[in-house]
């Protein structure tokens, strides 16, 4: 096939590749320039905007209220205006490429006489919010007259993260299993077990306390948690003695602790056998509903509900009581006809809450919340207010913590729900989904996830990284106009008078000048230079660090196929943790990393395209690109 090359000259550019090409070579500053130009929105009109971007963090931060809430700051739209000199004059002159950028706001001042709420007046004004660099069109900034390039990072996923030590924790190498909740912005959230498989969580990385403590505090009882984490078996007490329902599947792999005997008196499981799948179809057969048991296959185990004397009214014993052989006389003597105990084996349904549910003192919601503000904040008194507002600003406040859209999709994904949007917040749902995982993990059942997959993986391209930077420096400005909002009222000021744009400036510029993300462009040649714009780093504020970083984050992994190269990479203390983007792979609207595939149907290779994530790929099998084909195109 003759192809012209891609300059103005009419030369014919031959092919000498062994395979056709199916898919003509993308624009390579695609990632670059798209990431920068959603993050502007600067020729979209103002009542189309997407929420994000700049749009994003105004509307995150904005309506500002005041303390006493008579007056607020709102936010209507932003412009830019255009570069003062273009790119060549600012490279003469040592000056930054930018443009101005102007907010309307709106002021609102209620009137605080009025019985209801009234509005007394509204001033609506452009204010100046600082500098803004501009892209050139080949993906580069021009900062004080020289060529930068923002270098795209990979970094961890929000969502969450299933993980073991692999023995390498306990001398015994007994794996101990790990749950943590990574969020876009907030607390992480741990949660881990010890040798002794009680299970802990942990906040940022501080001491750890009992999990029931964060259920506790939620607003679950001893009982709730219970329910949620175990199986019931009942059984009915009398002075003649007890009896049990009986489920034949709980019983494989036990030892009868007395002969199982059918309705007929045919013995079908004699004392001491193990019970095999073969009893278990026996007893089903049988059709016994339920069964004699003496008393002391009943003590020892856990009671699931709190027993209360019905005549009396008196608490006999408690959820998570053991029973003793006292206990049980106590119960048949106080003429308690059914108790309830949670069922656990040995094998794949350990006691892990039960036990930890005994090493935690907390009584109610209210001291749990006021253990986990002690954690949080030692040596400060527990006042209602300063817990409750402790608490809830950890998980479930939107100023607090977020996600993101991201983190939420991954997370529903990994405890197995259907639908991929929510809050950005924790709910107690999600606590109780995650640490259900956890249980299970340990009983054995599940996968743990790998850290390195890039399904796990994110990028994070120059428009996001300018935003999270415009976020911080816009926060610093709320808490400035918060306080001046308050003489706002008496002193009948105007919005410019109210904002300060140098917090927004600084930021701006400190990110553009000095991050490690913003690098001086590689001039040696056009080609070093787009390989530059192409770089995805895995270092970098909210990433790894050279010294921590391992061997297995800087490993070749399967993932990578048609999406990182895994041969570009420097020599030395970076190598692995700085990579290219491979030519044909793109980031998908969630940042992940996209690559083609053609999609063969009945053996035969189709020109038709998909653009998988990891994610994705995993539910195909993918042959590679130079597997050997016939002359009709099948494999």
């Amino acid at each position: 096939m003759t192809q012209y090359s891609f300059t103005e000259k009419k030369r014919i550019r031959k092919s000498f590749a062994k395979r056709a090409s199916v898919l003509p070579v993308p624009f390579l500053l695609e990632t670059q320039l798209a990431s920068y130009r959603a993050f502007l929105q600067a020729s979209t009109a103002l009542e189309t905007r997407k929420n994000e971007g700049l749009q994003a963090a105004f509307t995150s931060i904005f309506p500002i209220s005041s303390h006493s809430g008579n007056a607020r700051l709102e936010f209507v739209g932003y412009s830019l205006l255009p570069p003062a000199f273009d790119v060549t004059e600012c490279q003469q002159r040592g000056l930054t490429y930018c443009s101005a950028l102007r907010a309307k706001v709106r002021l609102i001042i209620m009137d605080k006489e009025a019985p209801k709420e009234t509005v007394k007046e509204v001033k609506e004004q452009e204010v100046y919010m600082g500098e803004i660099p501009l892209m050139t069109g080949n993906g580069s900034f021009i900062i004080n007259g020289t060529e930068r390039v923002i270098v795209s990072q990979l970094h961890r996923s929000p969502g969450v993260f299933f993980e073991h030590d692999r023995g390498k924790t306990h001398s015994s190498g007994k794996l101990l299993f790990s749950a943590r909740v990574i969020p876009y912005r907030g607390s992480w959230l741990d949660f881990e077990f010890d040798p002794k498989d009680y299970l802990y969580f942990r906040v940022d990385r501080r001491r750890k306390m009992p999990v029931t403590t964060l259920l506790k505090a939620i607003g679950l009882s001893n009982e709730d948690i219970l329910k949620r984490f175990f199986a019931f078996d009942a059984f009915y007490l009398s002075k003649k003695g007890s009896h049990m329902d009986l489920v034949p599947e709980r019983l494989r792999g036990e030892v009868a602790k007395f002969d199982l005997v059918g309705k007929d008196g045919k013995v079908l499981v004699q004392k001491d056998k193990r019970i095999t799948a073969r009893h278990i179809r026996e007893l089903a057969d049988a059709g016994i509903k339920k069964i004699a048991v003496p008393n002391d296959y009943i003590s020892g185990r856990t009671l699931a509900e709190t027993v209360v004397n019905k005549d009396t009214g008196e608490i006999l014993a408690s959820a998570n009581d053991e029973i003793t052989d006292e206990l049980l006389a106590k119960l048949v003597e106080a003429g308690v006809a059914k108790i309830h105990t949670i069922y656990v084996n040995d094998l794949d349904q350990g006691p892990y809450i039960s036990q930890t549910l005994k090493l935690d003192d907390t009584p109610d919601q209210t001291a749990a919340r006021i253990a986990i503000y002690r954690m949080m904040r030692p040596g400060e008194p527990p006042t209602e207010e300063a817990v409750e507002a402790l608490f809830h600003g950890l998980f479930f406040s939107e100023e607090r913590y977020d996600l993101s859209p991201v983190g939420r999709m991954k997370f529903n994904r990994r405890v197995g729900r259907s639908e991929l949007t929510g809050t950005g917040t924790l709910t107690n749902d999600d606590i109780i989904a995650v640490i259900k995982i956890l249980v299970e993990l340990r009983n054995g059942r599940g996968e743990i996830d790998d850290i390195d997959h890039l399904g796990n993986r994110r990028v994070r391209s120059v428009g996001e990284l300018a935003e999270n930077q415009f976020r911080s420096g816009l926060v610093r400005v709320e808490r400035a106009v918060k306080e001046r909002l308050g003489q706002a009222e008496s002193e009948n000021l105007l919005p410019h008078d109210l904002i300060n744009a140098k917090p927004i400036s600084a930021a701006i510029k400190e990110f553009f000048g000095s991050s490690q993300l913003s690098q001086f462009m590689d001039q040696t040649n056009p080609l070093s230079e787009i390989t530059h714009k192409r770089r995805v780093s895995a270092l970098g504020p909210g990433g790894l660090t050279r010294e921590r970083a391992g061997f297995e984050v800087r490993d070749v992994h399967p993932t990578h196929y048609g999406r990182v190269c895994p041969i570009e990479t420097p020599e030395g203390p970076n190598i692995g943790l700085i990579n290219s983007l491979a030519l044909y792979a793109r980031t998908n609207e969630y940042g992940f990393l996209e690559t083609p595939y053609r999609k063969v149907v009945h053996g035969k290779v189709t020109d038709e395209i998909h653009y998988l994530s990891a994610i994705e790929e995993g539910q195909y099998v993918i042959a590679q690109a130079n597997a050997q084909l016939d002359k009709a195109g099948r494999l």
